[in-house]
């Protein structure tokens, strides 16, 4: 039985808002497509948006069962994602601009984009939100797939709105200062942006 489209479209609204919202993610792409230019944050794009669909697959798969049998588990996950986002926040905000950080660093892979994922408590909420919210019950791996290619599709665009702006700010702030306040503010951004998690902690 062929899927109906339409109970897509709801999931389709949901991972646009979720994916062009500010984050982890679409922080160091702003700060990456600052410091290195576009086309080097291309492979970091491409990691995000296919690591995040992936780990949707896998959290469909049984993970997100896995977290329910063992909570403590999660507990773990949460608090090193919150350790390795202070460590990224420290290094965006230290980072040298311009042509000093071409020598002295490298933009992020596709393979440490795609395994950020897994580290990134954004990523956990919205990908269990939509394994549980959006998932269409029957014909389960064929919906299943489907919506991992409509999250690819809509977060690809999304979140290289954020690389994008990086790089058109890049090209119109030339000044070494201005660029290490937006180095600054894109790491208080990063921080900032680990609030639900804290609060997620003080209501347990």
């Amino acid at each position: 039985m062929s899927p109906s489209w339409q109970a897509f479209a709801p999931l389709v609204v949901f991972a646009f808002v979720a994916s062009v919202t500010p984050g982890p993610n679409n922080t160091m792409l702003a700060a990456s497509g600052l410091n290195h230019g576009m086309r080097k944050t291309v492979p970091h794009i491409l990691g995000v948006s296919i690591g995040f669909s992936v780990m949707i697959g896998i959290i469909g798969l049984g993970l997100g069962k896995l977290f329910e049998a063992v909570p403590q588990l999660y507990t773990v996950l949460k608090y090193a994602s919150a350790l390795y986002l202070l460590w990224l926040a420290w290094k965006i905000a230290t980072s040298k601009s311009g042509s000093e950080n071409s020598a002295t660093s490298r933009p992020i892979t596709f393979l440490q984009a795609t395994g950020f994922q897994w580290v990134n408590p954004k990523a956990w909420v919205i990908a269990i939100g939509i394994v549980s919210a959006y998932m269409p019950q029957g014909n389960y791996l064929l919906n299943l797939l489907i919506v991992c290619l409509i999250c690819c599709i809509v977060n690809l665009p999304s979140v290289s709105l954020w690389a994008g702006f990086g790089a058109v700010m890049k090209r119109g702030l030339r000044q070494p200062a201005i660029l290490r306040s937006f180095n600054y503010g894109m790491a208080v951004l990063l921080v900032a942006s680990l609030y639900p998690l804290m609060l997620e902690n003080a209501h347990h």
